[in-house]
């Protein structure tokens, strides 16, 4: 029973580790340009050595893809929350998405053209996540709608849902997320009723 418990133990003080690790970079991440999410500030944050990194993450880009896992996860989790073609639920899932994670995702954005490659490879999947949600979520409540015009339809819909529309209204202008939600819905439901929608 005693090795048991020690190995239970020991599995959890791993799990432990590796979550500070992976806390400790997304905080980086959220805040500071990739580049100085280097394995000593990584080890410094999470109160652990540089080869505790390695040896729990392997490398500096282990903690990366760690944490583009993590919020790619949480990004599922939340937005799959809608049924589709519920719109107004769509966009208030959406607003909130942004709130919890767009300043992450901004970040990572102003990283894409950089040498770093985890920027760039979670830029081109959230970009297509979006689209394939908007399709999914939105162009639902657009009964047998031409098909000539779904890329145009799409187009607008993703433009009128992008997070640096969030940014602009949020960060920019500072409107509060209720107002913000109000905007996005508004354009939507526009793109939506020139297809003949009624969300």
């Amino acid at each position: 029973m005693p090795r048991t418990y020690d190995m239970t133990l020991r599995a959890r003080r791993a799990a432990d580790t590796t979550e500070r690790i992976v806390a400790a970079t997304e905080r980086a991440l959220t805040t500071r340009p990739a580049s100085e999410a280097t394995l000593r500030s990584i080890a410094d944050a999470a109160g652990v050595t540089q080869q505790t990194v390695l040896r729990h993450m392997g490398s500096r880009e282990g903690c990366l893809r760690a944490v583009a896992q993590r919020v790619a996860g949480r990004i599922r989790a939340q937005r799959e929350r809608t049924l589709p073609g519920d719109v107004a639920g769509a966009i208030a899932t959406l607003i909130a998405h942004y709130e919890a994670e767009g300043r992450l995702v901004l970040n990572l954005l102003a990283q894409e053209e950089g040498e770093d490659p985890v920027p760039r490879a979670a830029a081109v999947e959230g970009r297509a996540y979006h689209r394939a949600w908007v399709e999914q979520n939105l162009l639902q409540a657009v009964p047998d709608a031409d098909p000539d015009s779904a890329r145009e339809r799409t187009d607008a819909l993703v433009a009128a849902t992008d997070l640096y529309l969030w940014k602009l209204l949020r960060i920019d202008l500072g409107r509060s997320a209720a107002d913000t939600e109000a905007v996005l819905l508004r354009l939507a439901r526009s793109v939506l009723a020139a297809e003949g929608a009624t969300p």
